[in-house]
């Protein structure tokens, strides 16, 4: 048995497919089958029942997966502590990002940081703030911003806050005001994030606040693609002021009273887990940039 096993055990047990195990793992489904059949052998019990639709962790598979993911989190700490031993000639973090967000000041402190240890490498993952805590926790990603307030679980620092503002197409008929009540809108269809999104429930949480429930007619992921729905007239959505002002589509952005929504951004990582030393420089150098920033 070696690490390569249990890791491919592991991403079979988490998609619970041969197939989908395989395609993120960039291997055939034949190789990864066989791997799995290696292991079985070696342990000498079957890992997964295979005679129903889905793939199920037998009795047995259940408890070698405690171990494997004991053994794989062991094994990762222990490159990443020889990686420390370099003093950043290399490493690897993985960020995740929310796409409601604008991420030029994001990218441009990465270049900044690139410059500092070009030798570090990064992956990116964009999805809601809701998932990318959950992949936090599942140590898929080692850091990600996420909106204030988040669980107890995380460390975080926060680097903006502002308003949520109202988008509107010019044609709809409170285009022209300066300011409107939460409430003016609950007759309206609503262009929303997806669930994994916290803005999905900040809005709602607003709406209930102002003593309605949001009539939601699209969701997405993409603010962009949000904005060309309103232009066509489909909706109007809330949107950070600074996403608003991104909007390359003719529409009005109008401000929130009774309640005002606000959004505050931070990055969060885990409590009590080891952090690599690129990682731990990474966040240093990302707070100090975004106190300088916003000072």
């Amino acid at each position: 048995m070696d690490i390569r096993h249990l890791k491919y055990f592991l991403e079979v047990a988490r998609h619970n497919s041969f197939t989908r195990a395989a395609e993120s793992l960039f291997v055939t489904q034949p190789t990864i089958s066989k791997m799995i059949k290696n292991l079985e052998e070696e342990l000498g019990v079957e890992l997964f029942e295979r005679s129903k639709r889905q793939l199920i962790l037998t009795d047995a598979g259940r408890v070698i997966l405690d171990q494997a993911q004991t053994i794989d989190k062991a094994f990762s700490n222990l490159q990443t502590e020889l990686d420390d031993l370099l003093g950043l000639q290399k490493g690897h973090i993985r960020i995740g990002l929310p796409p409601i967000m604008d991420a030029e000041v994001f990218i441009r402190l990465l270049g900044d940081f690139h410059q500092l240890y070009p030798n570090i490498t990064f992956q990116l993952v964009e999805n809601g703030a809701k998932k990318i805590e959950e992949n936090i926790m599942d140590d898929q990603l080692d850091v990600g911003i996420t909106v204030l307030p988040t669980e107890d679980e995380f460390h975080y620092f926060s680097f903006m806050k502002e308003e949520l503002r109202v988008v509107l197409p010019p044609s709809h008929s409170l285009a022209e005001r300066k300011q409107l009540k939460l409430e003016e809108l609950k007759n309206e269809w609503f262009i929303m994030f997806n669930k994994d999104f916290a803005l999905n429930d900040r809005i709602r949480e607003a709406c209930k606040e102002a003593g309605f429930l949001p009539n939601v007619i699209s969701e997405s992921s993409q603010w962009d693609f949000i904005g060309k729905m309103i232009a066509t007239g489909l909706g109007i959505s809330i949107l950070p002021y600074s996403v608003a002002m991104l909007l390359k589509e003719e529409v009005r952005t109008i401000k929130v009273i009774k309640p005002a929504i606000e959004w505050d951004l931070a990055i969060i990582w885990k409590k009590n887990y080891y952090l690599s030393y690129a990682t731990k420089e990474w966040l240093k150098f990302m707070q100090d940039r975004l106190t300088m920033d916003n000072s």
